[in-house]
């Protein structure tokens, strides 16, 4: 069989895909979750560092919808990545036998 073709370089790809879209999925729900969010004209500060103080109550529904998106995509990177990782070890696995 000719070098590049056949199952093992669908494999290869599948792999690089999904780790390559994990690692992205991370950094983007990690860029999210430093972004500052507002309401009302007022700051309220980003996911991971809210503003401080009393905020207003607007600022509530703003964090917690921001908060959920970081986690769905940070949540979806980490199981594309572990997924790309499981791949590689039972594809390394299958070649050894």
């Amino acid at each position: 069989m000719p070098a590049g073709t056949g199952v093992g370089t669908v494999m290869t790809t599948l792999n690089k895909i999904l780790a390559i879209g994990g690692v992205i999925l991370l950094l983007g729900g990690l860029a999210l979750g430093f972004r500052s969010v507002s309401a009302d004209a007022t700051s309220c500060g980003s996911v991971f560092q809210p503003a401080r103080g009393i905020t207003p109550m607007a600022c509530d529904n703003r964090l917690n919808n921001s908060a959920t998106l970081v986690t769905v995509l940070m949540v979806i990177g980490g199981l594309a990545v572990a997924g790309a990782i499981t791949l590689k070890v039972v594809r390394d696995r299958v070649d050894a036998v």
